[in-house]
C-alpha cells in the first residue's frame, strides 16, 4: 500500500486536474483549469484553508487526492473551536481504484483536521461512494440542503 502525504502547494494543479475529470459533472476548460490551480496554489500555503492528502503514482501524478476546505463556525459545546470542513474533492484516478488509496487518503486528512481541532464535516457523497463515507463514520443527512445562485447578468447598455 502506497502511504499518503500532506499535498503542497506544487500539488494544486494536479488537485485541480483529478477534480475537474473525476468528480465535476463537466470537465473544466484550460482557462477555469488554471483559475482553479492558482487559487488552490494559494490556499495549500501554510496557514491557508485546504488542506489535503494525496497518494502518487509512479508516473508522477497523482493516483488519489483527498481535500478539505476548513473555514469558521460560530463555537458550541460540539464545535469548541468553530471550525468546520467541506471534503470538497475524493478523487481517484480509474487506473488506481480499488485499491483503498481513496479510504487512506481521506482517513489521513480526517486525522490531521481532528488534530487542528475541526469538529464538523460535511461532504456530498455520490450513489457509489456513499459506503466509503459511511464506513469513516459519515452519515445522510436528510436535513441537509444546496441551493445555486448566480449573479444576475448585467443590463445591457449601462445601468437605467
Amino acid at each position: 500500500m502506497t502511504h499518503p502525504r500532506m499535498a503542497t502547494p506544487a500539488d494544486a494543479a494536479e488537485i485541480a486536474r483529478l477534480r475537474s475529470e473525476l468528480i465535476l459533472s463537466e470537465p473544466l476548460d484550460p482557462t477555469w483549469l488554471k483559475i482553479c490551480a492558482d487559487q488552490l496554489f494559494t490556499r495549500l500555503q501554510p496557514g491557508g484553508d485546504a488542506h489535503a492528502y494525496v497518494i502518487d503514482a509512479p508516473d508522477g501524478r497523482l493516483a488519489t487526492c483527498a481535500l478539505g476546505l476548513v473555514h469558521a463556525v460560530l463555537p458550541a459545546p460540539k464545535y469548541p473551536k468553530g471550525l468546520a470542513v467541506r471534503i470538497h474533492a475524493v478523487a481517484t484516478e480509474p487506473a488506481h481504484q480499488r485499491r483503498g488509496y481513496a479510504r487512506t487518503a481521506l482517513a489521513a486528512l480526517l486525522a490531521h483536521l481532528e488534530r487542528d481541532g475541526v469538529t464538523l464535516y460535511e461532504l456530498y457523497a455520490s450513489e457509489g461512494s456513499a459506503p466509503l463515507y459511511e464506513g469513516l463514520g459519515f452519515a445522510a443527512d436528510p436535513a441537509l440542503m444546496r441551493m445555486t445562485r448566480f449573479p444576475a447578468p448585467a443590463a445591457e447598455g449601462g445601468s437605467l
